[in-house]
């Protein structure tokens, strides 16, 4: 999340002004915000983190284009720190810029396999703009019907990256081998640190999946918990993503926030949540980069929410479930995957964590709550109820994982242990990972 509010529009940005001055400033509205970043120039940027006056400009054209015919705007709420203004839902950038014509039928999500005995009770996180809140400036925490809350793209949260692909960038997962050659791995990484993982994976054809991803605020430079369903290999490989992640670089917030992200490329390409066109957001209660009610306490109540994404007839579904129903919350269209593998089907699905640092002299993050995984029951990150969606179907039931456990990085910093689903009860296939991070993890 981000601090639209750092200094007046036409101010010249300056490293030395503390960024806790934003809370304080007044409300933007959506029509000064835009004409800020029009009447933008780099001479006036050129102390942020922005690398040259191209690179500004090609942030400041995006911008722009993203909301070039967005049309009127029915309301603009600020949650945590977080812009969102609301956005009628044919007008969205992804429906403009990519020529959408119509808004997919929806199939009705997958449910669980049977289960069976008892397990853990933990509760279901709310989506904020379900519980009738109002902002620090007086507007209320929601978006009206037919209109989708759109996370404000701001020249301040743009630059605090060299160039508009950093921003748009998420590292590649870690892809194990075939079981069969476990000993060999593809680790695919950025320059920079290497990203850090312990998950469960599984190959298997797949038409995405489901789990529950328990909430929590890790310490440290990026941490997450999500899923990955990923065809193809090479410059070809393709990914759906999704969870929550800890990233105050990006963010702007030390509290996690809900993500998704796509590649059609090989991580060339792509970007998170609606930072460029891809996703198509049809859900007016469910807002992308946004914090939660509620998180998770070591010793405490356990809160999280279940992400489930579905492949039908060639559209990547997205649904999320707080504590009523599923709820759809948008699709990736099949014409962003061009002819690759997920225009068809994944062939891979990995749940669990990620981490990295920005700079060798920080320490390794927290993954998950910070505890590893023997620690257990409201101590220990988990993610339950895993499933893969077996056949392109409307409904249809779902298939617990058998996951092979992949830990990347020292077991003195985190660690994954797997439960099957013949053995996790009413979790059903379900999975404890995370910890402490330090000095020397890589």
């Amino acid at each position: 999340m981000i601090f639209t509010n750092l200094l007046p529009l036409t101010g010249l940005l300056t490293l030395a002004l503390p960024l806790i001055r934003a809370q304080n400033d007044s409300f933007i509205p959506f029509d000064v915000f835009l004409q800020g970043v029009q009447d933008a120039t780099y001479a006036e940027w050129n102390a942020t983190a922005v690398e040259s006056s191209d690179a500004f400009d090609e942030i400041q054209a995006h911008i722009l284009s993203m909301y070039n015919g967005i049309g009127d705007i029915s309301n603009t709420f600020v949650l945590g720190v977080e812009y969102a203004d609301c956005v009628d839902i044919d007008k969205q950038p992804t429906v403009r810029l990519l020529g959408v014509d119509n808004i997919q039928t929806p199939p009705s999500n997958t449910s669980y396999p049977r289960s069976k005995g008892e397990g853990h009770v933990s509760n279901y996180a709310e989506s904020p703009l379900k519980l009738n809140l109002t902002d620090r400036f007086g507007n209320h925490i929601s978006c009206p019907e037919e209109t989708i809350p759109f996370a404000r793209l701001t020249l301040q949260k743009l630059t605090r990256f060299p160039n508009l692909r950093a921003f748009f960038d998420k590292p590649p997962p870690a892809i194990p081998t075939q079981p069969s050659r476990l000993n060999q791995r593809e680790l695919l990484r950025r320059g920079g640190e290497p990203h850090l993982h312990a998950e469960g994976y599984e190959y298997v054809k797949n038409f995405g999946g489901n789990s529950w991803l328990n909430l929590w605020n890790p310490v440290g430079d990026f941490s997450l918990s999500q899923q990955w369903y990923v065809g193809g290999s090479g410059a070809h490989l393709q990914t759906v993503e999704g969870g929550w992640v800890n990233y105050e670089q990006k963010f702007h917030t030390r509290q996690s926030v809900l993500f998704i992200f796509y590649t059609p490329d090989n991580y060339s390409s792509g970007c998170w949540n609606m930072d460029c066109p891809g996703f198509v957001q049809t859900n007016n209660n469910w807002f992308l980069g946004a914090i939660w009610d509620h998180y998770s306490v070591s010793g405490g109540e356990q809160w999280g929410f279940e992400m489930q994404w579905k492949m039908y007839q060639g559209t990547w579904y997205l649904f999320l479930k707080g504590p009523g129903n599923y709820e759809l919350v948008g699709h990736y269209p099949p014409g962003i995957f061009g002819t690759g593998q997920l225009t068809k089907n994944a062939e891979l699905i990995e749940y669990g964590g990620e981490v990295t640092r920005f700079d060798p002299s920080h320490k390794w993050p927290q993954m998950g709550s910070g505890a590893f995984p023997s620690a257990g029951w409201t101590k220990a990150a988990f993610q339950k109820s895993i499933f893969y969606i077996p056949k392109d179907e409307n409904g249809g039931v779902g298939i617990w994982t058998s996951l092979f456990p992949f830990v990347e990085g020292s077991k003195n910093c985190w660690d994954v242990a797997l439960t099957p689903w013949q053995k996790g009860g009413n979790w059903g296939s379900y999975l404890y990972f995370g910890g402490p991070g330090g000095n020397v993890c890589g």
